[in-house]
């Protein structure tokens, strides 16, 4: 018999452990069972669960934890299972669906279980030979160095702290290694693409099964085809109802903000920033920027300018403050090649993507020439009057001498990126997207940069921009912000009616 079809019947033998159905018999849904069979399938080492919360993945992870306790389909000596998570107490909600479910195995099997839950989380079982261990580990690489597990379960592991989660991870599936074990990684989504639990769902490997269950982003939070697509459960009883979420929806709909970001984010399993205080903007205002059909390039044109070095993207944002049209580019040297910067910079192909879609290129080798740079961008725009070209005072001598060689006329415009200058640009910024004055076209580039686009706030609540990781990439937000910011100050000075007032 597979190791799946013995897993299954073990789990359907148990009893709910608690909540309304405490003490009915379990009854796998189509997607837990789905994942059980794709999760002890042979060959398979590791085992990805992506799935909204409330879905009952780890009670079911719990349970395929007790059952390689018990030895119901792998009987090695002095079996290790260890249930790794972010903190203590994250490990005791899987902890305590095992100790539940065991409450309803057969009395002779439940003596031969000793439970221990001071120092440490553990479960002993001396059957089938003894020296059976079931233990509870934090997110630190330390405590599993020296481990030898036949089963490892890690919980929630798209929120664990990068740089202790990432040490916790590596030496857990080291260890496995060592006795054939497998892994179970469940969560909700990351919050971004660069999380090494999107880079398991996104990057197919031998010997990994990954069972996602999220829906395509820019869809309305209420929708209900993608929240039957985040949370399976919800037909088949599994934590909430499909009425709850949709009203859940529409109640952070209305909110907006974090409570919008983290609806997205948990209900939804969808891949957005968990930076919800301190964001620009988040995913859904953003988003609201983005039209099918770009308005007209109409009036004048304000060029905002973002100068990086030779790590960091340059870029320009072109706005339109009449008909509130925005374009971006964003350019990097070629060396390294864009597939290997996205490598270093944690976002995989993101990079090529860009370039395939326009909105990225390469001008030079380890830095980008500023002076070319500069004629490119104007021509970007030519036949077009530009209003201002406005830039980071930060940069000045560097940007006024490539101005110069690049035979460039029209007005400059110096910006600090401080709290007095930043903030109001910010804030400029911020009031013309929520007006509706912000139109672009679905832009990767621009998604990306606002994603890592975060503010930091003095005592007095004035705000500057800065990013959210240290190898983010938000020059072309940082671009925008200025562009978007001059036009709406031109926007916002009444116009000359002509005439002199003579006195007397």
């Amino acid at each position: 018999m597979m190791a799946s079809t013995k897993a299954i019947r073990f789990l359907e033998s148990l009893q709910i452990p608690e909540g309304p159905k405490a003490g009915d018999p379990i009854k796998l849904a189509p997607f837990q069972k789905k994942f059980v069979k794709g999760a002890l399938k042979a060959g398979i080492s590791i085992a990805v669960l992506s799935i909204g919360r409330g879905n009952a993945k780890t009670a079911l992870s719990a349970g395929i934890a007790l059952g390689a306790l018990l030895g119901e389909w792998d009987n090695q000596p002095r079996r290790e299972i260890l249930i790794a998570a972010r903190t203590r107490d994250q490990g005791r909600i899987a902890f305590n669906f095992v100790e539940g479910f065991a409450r309803s195995l057969p009395e002779e099997i439940q003596e031969q279980m000793t439970f221990r839950k001071s120092p440490r989380l553990e479960i002993e079982f001396d059957g089938d030979g003894g020296g059976h261990l079931l233990r509870v580990i934090a997110a630190d690489g330390k405590t599993a160095l020296g481990t030898a597990p036949t089963l490892v379960l890690m919980d929630e592991r798209g929120h664990w702290q990068a740089d202790k989660g990432d040490a916790l991870e590596h030496a857990l599936l080291s260890g496995i290694g060592k006795r054939g074990g497998r892994a179970l990684i469940i969560s909700t989504s990351a919050s971004d693409d660069s999380h090494p639990f999107s880079k398991w769902i996104d990057e197919p490997q031998e010997g990994v099964y990954v069972q996602e269950h999220r829906p395509a982003p820019g869809l309305p939070a209420d929708d209900l085809e993608s929240l039957k697509e985040a949370n399976p459960g919800a037909q088949y009883g599994i934590g909430s109802n499909l009425d709850w979420l949709q009203a859940q929806a529409r109640r952070a709909i209305k909110r907006g903000g974090s409570a919008l970001t983290t609806f997205r984010l948990y209900n939804r399993n969808e891949r957005v920033s968990a930076e919800t205080r301190d964001l620009l903007l988040t995913v859904d205002e953003w988003q609201a920027c983005e039209v099918s059909e770009l308005p007209a390039r109409k009036g004048q044109v304000v060029i905002g300018i973002d100068l990086g070095g030779s790590a960091s993207m340059t870029a320009a944002a072109f706005y339109w403050p009449e008909t509130g049209r925005l374009e971006a580019l964003g350019t990097f040297p070629s060396m390294p090649s864009l597939l290997d910067r996205g490598q270093n910079d944690g976002v995989g192909s993101r990079y090529v993507d860009m370039s395939e879609r326009g909105e990225l290129s390469t001008l030079g080798e380890q830095t980008v020439p500023v002076a070319p740079w500069l004629t490119q961008v104007m021509k970007h725009v030519e036949g077009e009057t530009v209003s201002a070209i406005i830039m980071d005072r930060y940069k000045q001598a560097e940007l006024g001498e490539a101005i110069s060689r690049a035979g460039i006329r029209a007005p400059l415009i110096w910006r600090g990126q401080g709290f007095r200058s930043g903030g109001e640009d910010c804030e400029r910024f911020r009031r013309a997207t929520f007006d509706g004055k912000v139109k672009t076209s679905p832009s990767l580039l621009l998604r990306s940069a606002f994603s890592d686009a975060v503010t930091l706030r003095d005592p007095a609540n004035n705000m500057k921009l800065t990013k959210a990781r240290s190898k983010g990439r938000i020059d072309a937000a940082s671009a925008t912000v200025l562009a978007v910011a001059e036009g709406a100050r031109i926007m916002g000075r009444p116009v000359s009616k002509g005439g002199r007032v003579a006195w007397a």
